[in-house]
């Protein structure tokens, strides 16, 4: 026989272990997504920087030699790819050799957002640099 003060106290620890399991296994699944997410941002920023570096001014390029990025059309190279692959995001510089792109993905929360947090803003940001032939070994 077990005392009349001690019922139910197997039922607390039960939920309160069950909704303890539920909140790890939500940061191990909506964690495991938010990088798989911010890893898709980085290589689409990639991809889309590396769109615009091929914007190569060809009135530079045959009047001085020099090679340099025509910015108009790096922009709008960005924006067709980005575009085309589906994705939000902006030029956030064009220089002379290179182009910085950041990307902005929102994804949902599958367990978490049984709360108020229904979804997050994961952004990838990247840069590519327009070179012509081969010169050394980056480090």
């Amino acid at each position: 026989m077990t005392p009349t003060g001690e019922r139910g106290q197997v039922t607390a620890f039960v939920t309160i272990f069950v909704v303890a399991l539920l909140f790890v296994a939500g940061l191990v699944l909506d964690g495991g997504l938010l990088l798989a997410a911010k890893r898709e941002a980085d290589a689409t920023a990639s991809a889309a920087a590396r769109a615009g570096a091929q914007a190569v001014s060809l009135d530079a390029l045959r009047g001085s030699g020099e090679q340099r990025l025509d910015e108009q059309a790096s922009r709008q190279a960005v924006a067709d790819f980005l575009s085309q692959a589906g994705y939000q995001g902006r030029v956030v510089e064009v220089a002379a050799d290179h182009v910085s792109v950041e990307v902005t993905i929102q994804r949902r929360l599958l367990i978490l957002g049984i709360g108020n947090l229904t979804s997050r803003t994961v952004k990838g940001r990247a840069t590519a640099r327009n070179v012509r032939g081969v010169r050394e070994a980056e480090t």
